[in-house]
């Protein structure tokens, strides 16, 4: 039984890492409708100036603020520049734009910071800590609150703020938003903004967990099996789907992986993902859309 309590909570902790990749699809999605594939871009791209700052004596908490700042100026280009001019283009059209920017931010960051691999200290060893008697990684317990407390704060702001009604607004009718006078370049502005801190979050944890490096960025690709399973379109399900497939990797590994030869961790996700879509295409949390033919 220990080891079971081990292996689940060892999973649901690794969980939250993929739940925070994920969030910064759901919110860009939630406003736009928009797949952005350029997320794991942003998230290797944030990193990657956090860590450069450090290495030209910044401090830690400046460093900080800067790469927010670096962010938000990204998220205001990208509104302007790729989509304003996209306007009521399909959604494929958007899609495409996003794929496109990915490579830019990618060659942008290669040449302007290089393409070595960097380590990066956060200060969180990666010791065991027992809880009784089940042991457990300190650095994915941090990781965790970390991601309950990301959570939380964007609950607040999408819940209790007139920014977060607003993009509720956006979300459901984009059409009915614009008639009442909501400003939609703005809340796209902001939405990229945060989606670009949640990929800064994510890139400092995953970037001390493994380096930062030009890899960084496929992690993207573990997010979609959470997306499928939590659904498109909820935090909260971002957060379930991610917790699901890590407890579910770890466990089949663990009790499965002697049957096959091992190796089950980096497709049971997908597999996963495809029983969902049999069961449940729009996800645990997501939104089914009905349309009239």
């Amino acid at each position: 039984m220990t080891f079971f309590l081990e292996t689940l909570i060892g999973g649901l902790l690794a969980g939250t890492m993929y739940s925070l990749v994920a969030i910064g699809f759901v919110l860009i999605y939630k406003a736009s409708g928009v797949f952005n594939f350029a997320q794991g871009s942003m998230l290797l791209f944030s990193a990657l100036v956090f860590v450069s700052l450090l290495e030209q004596g910044v401090s830690v908490f400046g460093a900080l603020i800067l790469s927010i700042v670096v962010m938000i100026a990204l998220a205001i280009a990208v509104e302007r520049h790729v989509l304003r001019p996209l306007v009521n283009r399909p959604q494929i059209v958007l899609f495409m734009a996003t794929l496109g920017l990915s490579f830019i931010i990618e060659g942008a960051a290669q040449g302007l910071m290089g393409a070595e691999v960097r380590s990066l200290d956060l200060g969180i060893e990666d010791v065991p800590v027992f809880i009784g008697d089940v042991m457990v990684s300190q650095f994915d317990a941090v990781a965790a609150l970390t991601a309950a407390v990301l959570v939380l704060v964007l609950a607040l702001l999408f819940n209790k703020t007139q920014i977060g009604i607003s993009l509720r607004a956006v979300a459901d009718d984009t059409r009915a938003a614009l008639s009442i006078g909501i400003n939609l370049n703005r809340i796209w502005q902001i939405v990229w903004a945060v989606a670009g801190g949640v990929g800064l979050v994510a890139g400092l944890l995953w970037g001390a967990r493994q380096g930062v490096q030009f890899s960084l960025s496929l992690v993207v690709l573990k997010a979609l099996p959470v997306l499928i399973i939590g659904g498109f379109t909820s935090i909260g399900g971002a957060i379930a789907g991610g917790l699901i497939v890590g407890a579910a990797e770890n466990l089949a590994e663990a009790y499965l992986g002697s049957y096959v030869g091992g190796g089950i961790t980096p497709w049971f996700a997908y597999f996963l993902a495809l029983a969902f879509l049999y069961i449940r295409p729009a996800g645990l949390f997501g939104e089914r859309v009905i349309e009239r033919v």
